[in-house]
């Protein structure tokens, strides 16, 4: 029995898969304060051009430049693995397979867009970035990737993640960047928030703002705005996940994929792993996809898919998406990464076409499953991981009792190293779970009243 499948640096894909080119209904554009459809040169005090152009590529194959590859050889192709241990101890027919994207420098996935990023904002002459953080991961990763690359990093952490996950901020530190707890008071966006709740944990979209409003204020232009999730040219890069665990499958013997799983807070590594499967589903095959989330923070099982700022200052431009309302400020639960109020427009329209279908799980039976995991697998997750684990958990079972043979994947987004606190709380029976209350919800969505309303745009096939 093949545990690891493997490839080699000559087997990596060469080109990034961009699924705007194949939904079966479009994607609707993100729109100015006017209400009306912004142009790329609208990004540019944000963005350099050459990622704008991805942005709004409608390419179904962008290359990968060579000098972004020398670099992703550091730890890719990643291995995927078969969950043997896990599947014994569950005693299901299902066949359980994961890809390792801990085994990056930063732990997670999410260099596979930071290098891209640095690098072209590199090429465009930039010299600093900046960016935000839920739990470190992104920040990580970026700090990562401008060491290697050579740009000043600048990144702003989610207070309760800043205080809850101290050695994020030291790897950040180590490779050169600078980590400010958000809100802070270096920024008009965050004395403004410390103003009205001087206590707030924070929040991604708050995060995002300051970091925003730092670059677009940086008069000498040499400063840009980085982002780690959301944006389509984001999910593009990730896709390098997904493509290669198809050959992979391919090597471990499998021909068809039943369900396929990842946690899902702003999009990227459920992005990164299913989108080149939804393109297999548009095409025909059967697949479950299932993106998991909080249901502390239920921007896909339980928010409206609206128009909406992806930041709390209304920098960002307005983006068709399910959300929260960007005045949300999530429970601090310990996934920092999956407290985002949004989710992204690309993810969001496979929602309303029918082709993923979100979940959400609590964040004890998450726990549990990370447990069950890390006894079985032996790899402690991160927290946000866990969510990804409990679903394909609950597949398997579901599987043993329909008595069928089944193939699921699903994405091993990071390590939980840093994360310990979490797991020590969790050991200790201090965690308990917290469906976010509907009159909280309501009480956020009340910023978003008044805003335009996207279209809800479906074939009905699926």
């Amino acid at each position: 029995m093949r545990i690891k499948s493997v490839l080699t640096e000559s087997e990596i894909p060469k080109q990034w898969y961009n699924l705007a080119a194949d939904l079966p209904s479009p994607l609707q554009p993100p729109l100015g304060p006017d209400g009306n459809p912004i142009t790329p040169d609208m990004l540019a005090p944000v963005f350099p051009m050459n990622l704008i152009e991805q942005e709004v590529s409608q390419e179904r194959w962008i290359d990968i430049p060579e000098e972004i590859l020398n670099i992703l050889y550091k730890w890719r192709p990643t291995p995927l693995h078969r969950a043997k241990a896990l599947e014994d101890y569950l005693d299901t027919p299902a066949r359980i397979y994961y890809k390792n994207e801990s085994v990056s420098p930063p732990g997670s996935h999410k260099p596979n867009t930071a290098v891209p990023q640095a690098w072209y904002n590199k090429q465009f002459g930039i010299e600093k970035l900046t960016t935000e953080t839920g739990a470190g991961q992104w920040g990580s990763a970026l700090a990562f990737a401008c060491a290697i690359i050579g740009l000043e990093c600048k990144v702003y952490m989610v207070r309760i993640s800043f205080d809850q996950k101290p050695f994020r901020k030291t790897m950040m530190q180590t490779w050169g960047a600078t980590c400010a707890a958000s809100p802070s008071d270096t920024t008009n966006a965050g004395r403004a928030i410390l103003e009205k709740m001087p206590d707030t944990p924070g929040s991604l979209g708050i995060a995002i703002s300051e970091a925003i409003e730092e670059a677009v204020t940086d008069t000498s232009g040499k400063t840009r705005y980085s982002l780690g999730s959301v944006l389509n040219h984001v999910l593009l890069h990730q896709t390098i996940i997904g493509l290669e665990a198809k050959k992979q499958l391919e090597k471990a013997g499998e021909n068809k994929v039943d369900v396929v799983i990842a946690c899902c807070g702003g999009g990227s590594n459920f992005a990164g792993l299913a989108f080149p499967f939804i393109n297999d589903k548009i095409h025909g095959e059967k697949i479950d996809i299932i993106p998991v989330e909080p249901t502390s923070c239920p921007t896909m099982t339980r928010a409206p898919f609206v128009y909406d700022h992806g930041d709390t200052a209304k920098m960002t431009p307005l983006l068709p998406m399910y959300s929260l309302g960007h005045d949300f400020i999530p429970p601090p639960i310990h996934a920092g990464g999956l407290r985002y109020h949004g989710m992204a427009p690309l993810v969001s329209q496979t929602i309303v076409e029918g082709l993923s279908t979100p979940r959400a799980i609590h964040q004890l039976e998450c726990y549990e499953a990370a447990i069950t995991f890390a006894r079985t697998e032996g790899i402690i997750c991160a927290p946000e991981t866990s969510h990804a684990i409990a679903a394909t958990i609950q597949e398997a079972k579901k599987a043993k009792e329909e008595g069928k043979e089944k193939v699921i994947l699903f994405n091993m987004s990071g390590h939980g190293l840093l994360d310990l606190s979490g797991y020590e709380n969790f050991l200790s029976g201090k965690l308990q779970d917290y469906p976010l209350p509907e009159e909280e919800m309501e009480k956020s969505l009340k910023g978003i009243e008044g805003l335009p309303k996207p279209k809800v745009l479906k074939t009905g096939k699926w």
